[in-house]
């Protein structure tokens, strides 16, 4: 009964509607009133606001899937099966991400202390799963991982593919978006 392009886009909003679904909740316990439902209210419109900008920033952070393959986040580790390639990395042994345009297709570029690195495109299926994943590294700017993502290609860095035999492939863009900062006086 619902077309497919309004039932996409609903599947897509679904945790933002939801949230402000319990936000409403909220204010209507507010409005309710009292010395119980007032405090209750208040904390359920709390809990519904910080649900819905996650909501949001993690929307904003899934793109469409166009890529081979498929990202696993379990327990810690992150783990990408693409059909030439793959591996599984853990989050306390990562050191860097990066976010690389190579040849047109924007890849997460994910290195560990041993020098070893795992690349991921940022559209293959269930890499939205990435954003709570690389939300517990520690000092991630959230907001700057986000803006990354949806940060527009530009000719010249990556965003468009060089014809063969017209012109040489651009060099690869690449962004850091986090770092592990290393303690002071540590081996």
């Amino acid at each position: 009964m619902i077309r497919p392009a309004l039932r996409a886009q609903l599947i897509r909003w679904r945790e933002v509607i939801v949230a402000a679904t319990v936000a409403i909740f909220g204010l209507w316990l507010i409005w309710l009133g009292g010395y119980v439902l007032l405090p209750l209210g208040t904390a359920v419109l709390a809990f519904a606001t910080v649900w819905g900008m996650t909501a949001l920033r993690r929307m904003r952070f899934a793109q469409d899937v166009m890529a081979p393959g498929m990202v696993e986040v379990t327990e810690g580790q992150v783990g990408y099966l693409g059909p030439a390639s793959g591996g599984y990395v853990a989050l306390p042994d990562l050191v860097e991400l990066r976010l690389v345009t190579l040849q047109g297709r924007r890849l997460w570029r994910l290195k560990q202390a041993d020098a070893q690195t795992l690349l991921i495109p940022i559209d293959a299926t269930g890499a939205e799963r990435l954003f709570d994943a690389f939300g517990s590294l520690p000092g991630m700017d959230m907001a700057a991982l986000v803006a990354a993502v949806q940060t527009p290609q530009v000719a010249g860095q990556g965003g468009l593919p060089a014809l063969r035999g017209y012109a040489e492939a651009p060099p690869p863009a690449v962004q850091l978006i986090w770092r592990r900062q290393v303690a002071l006086g540590s081996s």
